[in-house]
């Protein structure tokens, strides 16, 4: 399994946003539909071994589960639309418990410590950043769980967090990329066995 942590910092937390101003009214929630698009489409399928957790505002974790999504589409619009539909069943979600908006993908009600540590008991947590060490020079993690922020920086407590959870901190190349492409760079590298098999 692989799964990956978004953090969105300015994306709504309620339903009430328009899907034809993504990056403007939906606070960004353009670069988590791209997300999305990058961790579970490829050519002519979909990624079954994959699950992505959307943290929105630090309130709320929207899961999508590739073995179990329908109905999830190349565009921005109509990705950004399953988000916005787990968000009008957030009142659903009672505690920690899950309230299903669609076939995989649900919404519960806590950020990203909780998500954070539920992740790091089955996985290896793997923070994505600028000043990691080159992930070519690195051991391939085992169940990887990939941290990665939106269009900001973490914040110091979420740094904070990573430092205590992360077993490893990564960058995927010279260059700093946005996190959708860093989600294709990081399928990549696991596809080819750290760029040692095509």
């Amino acid at each position: 399994m692989r799964q990956f942590i978004v953090l969105g910092h300015e994306v709504p937390t309620t339903a009430d946003f328009s899907l034809d101003a993504l990056a403007s009214e939906g606070g960004r929630m353009d670069l988590l539909a791209r997300c999305l698009n990058a961790a579970f489409l490829a050519s002519h399928g979909i990624r079954e071994d994959v699950r992505v957790h959307l943290v929105l505002g630090d309130e709320y974790t929207v899961t999508v589960d590739g073995s179990e999504v329908r109905n999830l589409h190349p565009d921005e619009r109509s990705i950004a639309a399953l988000v916005r539909n787990a968000l009008d069943h957030r009142e659903d979600a009672i505690g920690h418990m899950p309230a299903e908006a669609s076939p995989g993908v649900s919404i519960r009600r806590f950020g990203f410590e909780t998500i954070l540590e539920e992740c790091a008991r089955d996985g290896t947590v793997v923070q994505l950043h600028e000043d990691g060490d080159p992930a070519s020079e690195a051991e391939l993690p085992e169940n990887p769980v990939f941290v990665l922020s939106d269009h900001t920086d973490f914040t110091d407590e979420e740094e904070s967090l990573l430092a205590d959870a992360a077993d490893l901190r990564l960058r995927l190349g010279p260059r700093i990329l946005h996190a959708d492409h860093s989600i294709t760079v990081a399928h990549h590298w696991l596809d080819t066995q750290g760029y040692q098999h095509f």
